[in-house]
Order: structure tokens, then C-alpha cells, then sequence
């Protein structure tokens, strides 16, 4: 597996596989945050999104939508976008930092918790979901 830097970054795909992307830590940037490159595009996201989307998980117990969103779009709620940017998330509000560019959680975090073994993903055309794994 990668080590999740910049020079080693997580090689990842969107749940339905229509895109490949990276993700990597940058733990010296305040807050320490994952670079999300999609092509020419950089999103950034808190790095503790990891940690919080689990536990999360693990307290709901249940398969959960992801419901993948831009930002100036309304996320479904009870999916994962709309959890990325509730006012009762750890955070307070959004995971995602850069303005403009704070979407899309729902669809490009899963995959990273898949890749580090901490949820399980369906990977349909459309509506996956996602589930918590426990250790």
C-alpha cells in the first residue's frame, strides 16, 4: 500500500470507477489536511475526515449513501456529503477547505477508507453506499 505523500501518494477511484485520483497526508499544513488531486483539480480536506468518517460509521452500524455533491448543491440527507458538512460534525460544518472546492466529500473520501480497510463500498453505476469496518 502507499505510504499516503506527496512523493507516495493513495492511487484511488471513484466508487462507480469512472475516475482515478490521489490522495495524500500533508500533516505540516495547518490544519493538517489530504490533498485530493482530480486531474487539475486540488481539493483539500481536514486530514482528522478519516478518523471522524469512521467513528461515525461505527455509530450508525448501518450502510449509509454517499450522495456525492458539489458545493453549491443541497447534499441528501443522511449520506455521507451531507454528514461532510453538517453543523453537527466534529468540525462544525465542512471537512473540505478550499472555497468552492468543499463538495464532493461523499465521493472521494470512501474509496480512502476502503483502501486503509476501515469501510466497505458498493461500487454500483450510481447510489453506492458504504458501511463501517471494525477491527
Amino acid at each position: 500500500m502507499a505510504a499516503g505523500t506527496k512523493d507516495d501518494p493513495w492511487q484511488l477511484t471513484t466508487p462507480p470507477g469512472s475516475s482515478d485520483y490521489t490522495m495524500y497526508k500533508d500533516e505540516a499544513a495547518d490544519p493538517p489536511v489530504l490533498v485530493c488531486q482530480v486531474g487539475s483539480t486540488k481539493l483539500l480536506y481536514q486530514l482528522r475526515a478519516i478518523e471522524d468518517l469512521h467513528a461515525w460509521l461505527v455509530e450508525l452500524g448501518d450502510w449509509v449513501p454517499l450522495g456525492a455533491a458539489d458545493e453549491g448543491k443541497d447534499a441528501a440527507p443522511g449520506t455521507v456529503e451531507a454528514w461532510g458538512r453538517s453543523e453537527d460534525n466534529p468540525v462544525g460544518g465542512w471537512y473540505g477547505l478550499r472555497k468552492g472546492y468543499r463538495g464532493r466529500f461523499g465521493m472521494y473520501m470512501p474509496p480512502l477508507l476502503e483502501t486503509l480497510g476501515l469501510a466497505e463500498l458498493t461500487h454500483e453505476k450510481r447510489n453506492n453506499t458504504m458501511r463501517a469496518v471494525t477491527k
